[in-house]
């Protein structure tokens, strides 16, 4: 934002143009606590957090949310309930995981994602049924692997992916059948060796990839002729590999 572009608001009508303008703890069009401007307000703020609790109730709602960085967290809690989304944005990222329970079906997705981020591993289950799949996807990233196996036919593949690449190895034959290639191929190279082997012969060549990689030699020496490059050459690799170490 060039200079004729940033707000500017009037020292003469601000409460501390005798205190902290006057100590040089605010600039005009820099740090300032009244502009409507996020940026000076967060400026203002870190270099004055004891302004940050009397912001709280204040009519702006970004003026609220970046308050809510720097307040009491006890001061924080008040604005649970706050009308504007990023206002309670900020409030779950400042109160401890054991009480983000209540902003569980909070009609912002963005607020359900940070308390997805945030809540304690334990308690993840009740989000597995979110609406959302950018939330769901947060909940397979962290919930505990007792709990993951219900999220292995979630309706997006984003999730399931997620859900591939945190199942135990010995789990990961229950996303064999995933209609998904790329699922697929994230549990086949994932996968117990015996259990590789069997999607060598996958239709997709992303899946057989990944299979070559984990799959026993010997059930790998079938790739050697397979109709994608990429594959013959994972397969020769491997192949030269236990060569070379018989050989030493």
């Amino acid at each position: 934002m060039s200079n004729a572009e940033t707000p500017r608001a009037n020292c003469m009508a601000c409460a501390h143009r005798n205190t902290t303008l006057a100590a040089g703890r605010c600039e005009p069009g820099d740090r300032c606590l009244i502009a409507r401007s996020g940026r000076q307000i967060e400026r203002f703020l870190r270099l004055n957090p004891e302004f940050a609790l009397d912001c709280l109730q204040d009519a702006f709602w970004e003026r609220r949310a970046i308050a809510v960085r720097y307040a009491p967290v006890e001061a924080v809690r008040t604005l649970a309930h706050d009308t504007d989304e990023a206002v309670r944005r900020a409030v779950v990222t400042r109160l401890p995981p054991d009480e983000l329970m209540a902003f569980i079906s909070d009609s912002d997705r963005e607020v359900r994602i940070t308390v997805a981020s945030r809540l304690l591993p334990t308690s993840l289950h009740v989000m597995l049924g979110d609406p959302d799949y950018l939330v769901r996807q947060h909940v397979a990233q962290r919930i505990p692997h007792g709990s993951l196996s219900r999220l292995v036919h979630d309706e997006d593949r984003e999730v399931r992916k997620e859900v591939a690449r945190r199942l135990p190895s010995f789990a990961l034959p229950k996303m064999a059948g995933d209609e998904d290639p790329e699922v697929r191929a994230i549990a086949a190279a994932r996968m117990l060796p015996d259990d590789a082997a069997r999607m060598l012969d996958d239709p997709d060549w992303r899946v057989r990839l990944g299979a070559v990689e984990r799959a026993p030699f010997d059930a790998i020496r079938v790739c050697v002729g397979d109709e994608d490059q990429d594959v013959r050459e994972q397969a020769w690799a491997r192949l030269n590999e236990i060569r070379s170490k018989d050989t030493t």
